[in-house]
């Protein structure tokens, strides 16, 4: 099976314990070889590609306590941004971050707005967002602007 790994160093997926579902079934990897872009997984209890073609587009995790450490004040895990304040670089408030994305061209920041509506999504980069203060419990964002 194909497997991306979104962690610091990818191939130290194997290394977090079981993958789990959302619902929290857990699938343990046999075997990893690195691809192209991704990794070649070997999973457990998942004998054919029938099996296999069950778990297509599946989305696992590790859960957050087997997770290491951190031990360094502007290092974060991504899911720490989940319900930050979303701020302008002079502190007014644009919304709440409500999720993480990477659909394979970069990470996004989405941003629930305090005007409602559809969420924004923004490119989660030095440019978009060039402060994130855990401590401070909010990210700034420099809003695009768009060009006529």
């Amino acid at each position: 099976m194909r497997l991306w790994s979104f962690t610091e160093d990818p191939a130290a997926i194997a290394d977090y314990g079981p993958l789990e579902t959302k619902a929290g079934k857990q699938f343990n990897i046999a075997s990893i070889r690195a691809a192209k872009d991704h990794f070649v997984v070997r999973i457990e209890g998942i004998t054919d590609r029938d099996e296999a073609a069950k778990l297509c587009n599946l989305d696992l995790y590790v859960p957050r306590d087997r997770l290491p450490p951190i031990e360094d004040d502007d290092t974060y895990y991504q899911a720490d941004l989940i319900g930050l304040a979303a701020v302008t670089p002079d502190g007014k408030t644009i919304g709440t971050v409500t999720a993480m994305h990477n659909f394979g061209a970069g990470d996004l920041i989405e941003i629930a707005t305090t005007q409602g509506g559809e969420p924004l999504l923004l490119p989660f980069t030095q440019a978009i967002v060039p402060e994130v203060d855990i401590a401070g419990r909010k990210v700034v964002v420099e809003l695009p602007t768009i060009s006529e």
